[in-house]
């Protein structure tokens, strides 16, 4: 019973982890294609803000999928291994989210002057 615990927690944390793949190619291809010469005018920033925004899903998908390792880890060594992946995930994540939120504030508020960079 708890081998086949495993082996079902395993196939879905692959199957997340496949999910995760696709969403970061898609949004990698979309934002390449965002950005060649001819495509519909976008900014740098819109892109990133949609190409950061599917990462972070990415980044959400890869730490489940890692949770869930966790749960079956039948080793200290391999539980360190995957807490250190997942510390490293979150790290990212915590930053490119902040980097998101931060395009999306508005640069000036109403009747003041926007100071410029």
């Amino acid at each position: 019973m708890e081998e086949l615990f495993r082996r079902v927690a395993w196939d879905i944390a692959l199957c997340i982890e496949a999910a995760a793949v696709l969403i970061v190619g898609i949004a990698a291809l979309r934002a390449v294609v965002a950005l060649l010469p001819g495509a519909a005018h976008r900014s740098r920033n819109e892109v990133f803000l949609r190409f950061g925004s599917w990462m972070l899903l990415g980044l959400e998908f890869e730490l489940a999928a890692d949770v869930l390792r966790t749960a079956i880890a039948p080793t200290w060594n391999q539980i360190g291994q995957l807490g250190a992946i997942a510390a490293i995930r979150t790290f990212l994540n915590f930053f490119l989210e902040r980097d998101v939120e931060n395009l999306n504030k508005p640069t000036s508020t109403p009747g003041r002057a926007n100071p410029g960079p």
